[in-house]
């Protein structure tokens, strides 16, 4: 009798601790801000910043062009329940401006990219801004103080978690920088030319001391003729360049058409690997994370061209 009482105290004390512990994550779960991201770089610096305090919702999943990307019903109810929203900004995410010009008079809407100082960016030649700017981590650490800067004003009484959370993310950021540049060097000097379906790693073969060729031009919104392909196979073949590279968020077609056309020409160039430019890996893998998804680029870039 007395083991059967026993166990039944057991059992009802494994319960209700088990429903405290409930009880609590149910409240954590409650006072966390809910973030809304466009693209997966972001949602990964406010996981990063936020901790445990921030729910994050990114709208923009692998695989997705945010150049033609446009809200859905869903996105914009997250938009809407979201109590702070970071976006890119410098019309990376083009088709969705006027959303949140409309959702900045509700609630902290915040353009990363944009807290980048202008003399540092890169211009195009219709007067704008390169926006591929998570490809310089130099400059991807405005965007992180930015995230910081908006959840410490969003949630206050966990500011310092918030700056001791982001210096430690910089802090590695700043080691990965010094791992590209390392790996980087391994590459001959006349073999630094990063070809590509179109024109995201500016900042990139800035930072690493790489030419780059896009078939497209920024955005993946403008078009690409016969004459592009010829011109890049051309210089393909001038300059005895050996690969190019896909990327994971937009149709290999073009690369094709480059590879076919050095074919015609005599010339043999291979496909590298799969870069990812404007989005990042599956959820739950290494390149779904920032600094999986710069490390894969590097290793990728310096295998096929070292």
């Amino acid at each position: 009798m007395k083991r059967m009482i026993t166990i039944f105290l057991a059992v009802i004390l494994a319960t209700g601790l088990a429903g405290c512990t409930s009880s609590e994550d149910n409240k954590k779960k409650e006072e966390q801000l809910v973030v809304a991201t466009t693209i997966a770089q972001i949602a990964d610096i406010v996981k990063n910043v936020g901790g445990e305090h921030v729910k994050v919702e990114a709208l923009m999943g692998p695989g997705t062009d945010p150049h033609l990307y446009q809200a859905a019903q869903g996105d914009i109810k997250k938009l809407t329940e979201a109590d702070v929203i970071f976006y890119n900004g410098l019309h990376l995410e083009g088709k969705m401006n006027e959303i949140f010009k409309k959702v900045n008079e509700q609630k902290p809407t915040y353009a990363v990219a944009e807290s980048i100082p202008k003399e540092k960016l890169k211009k195009s030649g219709d007067k704008l801004h390169d926006p591929h700017v998570w490809f310089d981590i130099s400059l991807w650490i405005y965007a992180v103080e930015k995230v910081e800067e908006g959840l410490a004003t969003a949630d206050p009484a966990h500011k310092e978690e918030f700056k001791a959370n982001s210096q430690q993310y910089i802090e590695r950021l700043k080691k990965l920088d010094e791992y590209g540049k390392k790996q980087m060097a391994q590459i001959p000097k006349e073999s630094r030319v990063l070809v590509t379906a179109h024109d995201a790693f500016g900042y990139f073969g800035d930072a690493y001391g790489l030419e780059v060729m896009g078939l497209q031009g920024l955005s993946t919104d403008s078009e690409y003729g016969v004459k592009d392909v010829q011109s890049l196979v051309k210089t393909l073949a001038d300059r005895n360049i050996k690969a190019i590279f896909i990327e994971s968020s937009i149709s290999d077609r073009s690369i094709n058409a480059v590879v076919q056309g050095s074919e015609n020409r005599g010339h043999e160039v291979k496909v590298g690997g799969e870069l990812y430019s404007d989005a990042m890996g599956e959820e739950g893998t290494e390149t779904g994370t920032y600094e999986g998804m710069f490390k894969h680029n590097i290793d990728t870039i310096v295998n096929a061209l070292k």
